[in-house]
C-alpha cells in the first residue's frame, strides 16, 4: 500500500519509509560499533530469508532482535557467527570484515542458544576447558572457576553435560559464552528453561557486564517482559526485514499497542497477512 507521494506504508503499524531509505533513521553505524550489519541478504533460491538488514550494536548496548518464527532472526545470527555466508551485504565486528578476516573477527565473539547444547559426553569442566583453549583464554583454570561460580555450576564440575537438566545445560551454555569475556555476545533465547529467579539473576549479571563497557549484546527472545527489562533498543523483524525499531519501553504506545507483547502479536499477525497476500 502506498500514499500518493510514494511513501510505503508498512503492515498497517504506522511505520513508513520511502523506497531506498534505510530501514530506520539511525541506520548509520557509529565509528566504534561492536557490530555493524550493512545491507545483508540471505537467499535460498527464490526465497529471501533475510532482505537488506542494516543495523548496529554499540559498546555497552543490548539490542533485542525480535520477530515471529521464520522472521529471519536465527539466519541473521548464523551469518554474524560466520556459519552462513550472506548472499549480499557486509558484516563487521569491531571494524573487522567478517568475510575477509573471519577468525580475527570472531575471536572476541561468543554465543549461547537453547538449540545448541554443548557435547554431552564431556563433563562441565571439560567443555569449558575445550572452548577456553579454542578461544585462547588466559589463566584458563582460574577463569573456569569464575564462570562455574557465576552460573551456579561448581557442584556439577565433574558431571557430564548430557545428564544435566535443561536449565543446567542452559546455564552451562551461558558460562561458555562468557568464558572469553566477549566483546560481542549473541544470545538466542538465553534464559529459556531457567526458573524465573535464576533468569532474573542471569539477566542482571549480563547487564552488569555490559554496563561496565565490556561488550555489546544482540539478544533474541519471545519473552517480552525480559526484553523490556534488559534491552536498550529493539528491532522487530518481519519476513527478513526490519519493520520497527526503538526503545522497548516507548515503542508500543508509539504504534498504538498497550504493551510490547501486544506489539509483537500485531507484527506477527501482519506478517502472516502480508505473506498470504503475496
Amino acid at each position: 500500500m502506498r500514499e500518493p507521494d510514494g511513501r510505503a506504508i508498512r503492515f498497517g503499524l504506522g511505520y513508513w519509509r520511502k523506497p531506498g531509505e534505510p530501514a530506520y533513521a539511525d541506520a548509520m553505524a557509529p565509528p566504534h560499533a561492536i557490530l555493524s550489519v550493512e545491507g545483508v541478504c540471505k537467499s535460498y533460491g527464490a526465497l529471501r530469508a533475510v532482505d537488506g538488514l542494516t543495523f548496529h550494536v554499540a559498546p555497552g548496548e543490548i539490542v533485542g532482535l525480535l520477530g515471529p518464527n521464520g522472521a529471519g532472526k536465527t539466519t541473521t545470527i548464523n551469518m554474524i557467527l560466520g556459519v552462513l555466508a550472506p548472499t549480499a551485504g557486509r558484516i563487521e565486528i569491531e571494524g573487522i570484515d567478517l568475510a575477509v578476516q573471519r577468525s580475527r573477527a570472531l575471536a572476541k565473539t561468543n554465543f549461547a542458544a537453547v538449540y545448541a547444547p554443548l557435547p554431552g559426553n564431556l563433563t562441565v569442566e571439560q567443555n569449558l576447558r575445550v572452548f577456553g583453549l579454542l578461544y585462547g583464554v588466559p589463566r584458563l583454570s582460574e577463569r573456569i572457576g569464575e564462570v562455574l561460580s557465576a552460573y551456579d555450576l561448581t557442584r556439577f564440575r565433574n558431571t557430564k553435560a548430557g545428564v544435566l537438566s535443561s536449565g543446567e545445560q542452559t546455564r552451562l551454555s551461558l558460562a561458555k559464552a562468557m568464558l572469553n569475556r566477549p566483546r560481542l555476545l549473541l544470545l538466542d533465547e538465553p534464559t529459556a528453561s531457567i526458573d524465573p529467579s535464576a533468569a532474573r539473576d542471569i539477566r542482571a549479571g549480563i547487564a552488569d557486564f555490559v554496563d561496565a563497557g565490556h561488550c555489546g549484546v544482540l539478544w533474541t527472545s519471545h519473552n517480552m517482559v525480559e526484553v523490556e527489562a534488559v534491552c536498550d533498543r529493539v528491532l522487530f523483524l518481519s519476513r527478513g526485514k526490519i519493520l520497527l525499531e526503538g526503545d522497548p519501553k516507548t515503542l508500543p504506545r508509539e504504534h498504538g499497542a498497550a504493551s510490547l507483547d501486544d506489539l509483537f502479536v500485531a507484527v506477527a499477525h501482519e506478517s502472516v497477512q502480508g505473506a498470504a497476500a503475496e
